[in-house]
């Protein structure tokens, strides 16, 4: 069965263009058109699509907006089209904040041409965050009909590869035996940015620990990113440079197109290096976690957040060759549980938790 979409975009040539693009694909199909948010929420009302594409800059209402009320009234996974201007990066997280589920960038001469790699990757990703999105509301409808969990409990939560009930889960379970951490590592991709924002707000100020962050975005986003999360949180957050020193109660963001890391030569400080042209992802969270097993070792909290593919898994396995602490996104909270999964079914996490159980026990440390 075909997912159906919605396409919002006040130009009929990127809506036709756009249009021919996901229908390609024999699972996803176009079930109507936008000019604009008001239209986009008039018709996600009439036609009730599987997801929704939305451009941003509109007549009468623009996709921020559109968004909000969207996933007010009828939340549902929308993929946002920006383009790759530092403005355009803001007003992207605006909307990822708002509740869209991830983004691509517009790149006009890419669809224009109807280039076969932005097609594929527009493919990959609405699979992704529709499929996975329409599972987890399956599963969230048949758990709302047992009893609900006390707030901050851990009821269900898998620990070590096991599901263990809070009455025989505590604190300690969460981490290895080697002693306390010293540096908190997170890695996310499509819905991180949400993620990490739920998650690090309700970190206190006075946090004794410095914290790493490896988010998949390209250059201009990860820095609009670090802003808005630095306006939001309790602690410091930047984008790194080389050089920057980790000092608690600060939080890193590998820049865009970057790969972080910390060497042996002086572990309180990144270093920011250009990457190889192979690696798929830049910044990659395998490439900082196998970093951290060489300086930090067991002393390291890594944590894996929602996200495609693998990323990070490679890297827990060094980490937890080092008797490090590695935590998972619970599969319900995420937006796409790949990364966390790969995790998960190599038996690497300590603890699979909800952002809010995170949050409660990063703040404990």
């Amino acid at each position: 069965m075909a997912l159906n979409i919605l396409v919002v975009d006040d130009s009929p040539f990127f809506q036709k263009l756009l249009a021919e693009m996901i229908n390609e694909h024999p699972r996803l199909q176009v079930v109507g058109f936008a000019n604009n948010g008001q239209e986009a929420i008039e018709q996600v009302k009439s036609l009730k699509p599987d997801l929704v594409t939305m451009d941003y800059e509109m007549p009468l209402m623009d996709g921020v907006t559109a968004v909000r009320l969207i996933m007010e009234e009828n939340p549902l996974p929308i993929l946002m089209l920006s383009s790759m201007t530092f403005p355009d990066a803001k007003i992207t997280i605006d909307a990822l904040q708002a509740g869209a589920a991830d983004f691509i960038t517009k790149n006009f001469s890419a669809i224009s041409n109807k280039s076969e790699a932005i097609t594929q990757h527009l493919h990959k990703t609405l699979l992704a965050i529709g499929e996975n999105i329409l599972q987890s509301k399956n599963a969230l409808s048949v758990s709302s009909e047992q009893s609900p969990p006390k707030r901050n409990d851990l009821s269900g939560v898998s620990v070590s590869g096991n599901t263990s009930n809070i009455d025989r889960l505590g604190k300690d379970s969460l981490f290895e035996s080697s002693g306390k951490p010293k540096i908190v590592a997170i890695g996310a991709s499509t819905g991180g940015p949400a993620a990490l924002i739920s998650m690090l707000k309700e970190i206190p100020a006075s946090f004794l620990l410095p914290i790493v962050i490896v988010q998949h975005m390209p250059k201009n986003f990860t820095l609009a990113f670090s802003e808005r999360l630095n306006r939001q949180c309790n602690i410091e957050v930047k984008q790194a440079s080389d050089g920057d020193k980790l000092l608690p109660g600060r939080a890193l963001l590998a820049p865009g197109g970057k790969q972080l890391i910390i060497n042996k030569k002086d572990a309180t400080r990144v270093s920011v290096i250009d990457s190889d042209g192979e690696v798929n992802y830049k910044p990659c969270i395998d490439i900082s976690f196998a970093s951290l097993s060489n300086t930090y070792g067991a002393t390291t909290l890594a944590i894996v957040l929602t996200g495609m593919g693998n990323d990070g898994c490679k890297g827990a396995k060094l980490l937890k060759a080092q008797r490090a602490t590695v935590w998972t996104q619970d599969k319900d909270s995420c937006v796409v549980y790949g990364m966390p999964m790969a995790v998960d079914q190599a038996r690497l996490s300590n603890a699979s938790l909800t952002l809010s159980n995170m949050s409660t026990y990063l703040s404990a440390l």
